[in-house]
């Protein structure tokens, strides 16, 4: 059985976490295990409330997966949970960050000289929190080895759909995109469809 880590936070954003593990949770032989610093629950921004294990309890992921939220402000100066991050990341063999999860990911030095990108309403807060990061404003996700970065909220379901192509085939993630009813944006490159209607704001 392969093991996907999702690592959360208090404040975490659900959809960065759950739209994603909704796509990798229709892969055979996948077992989803909910991690924070420190175990226990985990409550969102909504109010959703998480049971996690210790992250330093479990073993190497096959994917560790990184939501956003606003919860990543405070803990993009937290050196333990960086550094907690950091070692989960270098075990795993693949890694996926959502929306401002690519800004801990960037302050844990996990992203020096690869091409990411993140939340296009708190981009330059994100940009700021890695200066040797190959950041890329309008890409909708990218890939630079094992790791994945995807722009805001929804973005990432179209990254891990990427990943299901890029690892088993277009036919599949297509077919993961029907079964959910969900209609996948598969350019990465695409951008945020909605930029035309206006100047993004920045998160506050």
């Amino acid at each position: 059985m392969k093991e996907i880590t999702a690592l959360l936070y208090h404040d975490f954003t659900a959809l960065d976490a759950l739209g994603p593990l909704e796509v990798l949770g229709r892969l055979p032989g996948y077992e989803i295990r909910y991690a924070s610093l420190s175990g226990g629950p985990v409550c969102n921004e909504k109010g959703l409330t998480v049971e996690t294990e210790a992250l330093g309890s479990l073993g190497r992921s096959d994917i560790l997966l990184v939501p956003g939220g606003m919860g990543s402000r405070k803990l993009a100066l937290d050196g333990d949970f960086l550094a907690a991050l950091r070692r989960a990341a270098l075990e795993s063999a693949v890694v996926m960050m959502v929306c401002t999860g690519s800004a801990l990911a960037a302050a844990a030095g996990l992203l020096d000289g690869l091409r990411a990108t993140g939340n296009k309403r708190a981009f330059d807060w994100t940009m700021s929190m890695g200066e040797k990061v190959l950041w890329q404003r309008d890409a909708r996700w990218t890939r630079d080895g094992k790791f994945y970065t995807a722009a805001g909220v929804s973005a990432g379901i179209d990254m891990a759909l990427g990943f299901v192509a890029d690892h088993f085939g277009r036919e599949r993630a297509l077919s993961i995109a029907e079964g959910m009813e969900y209609c996948w944006n598969e350019k990465p490159e695409a951008g945020w469809c909605f930029k035309e209607h206006g100047k993004i704001g920045k998160m506050k």
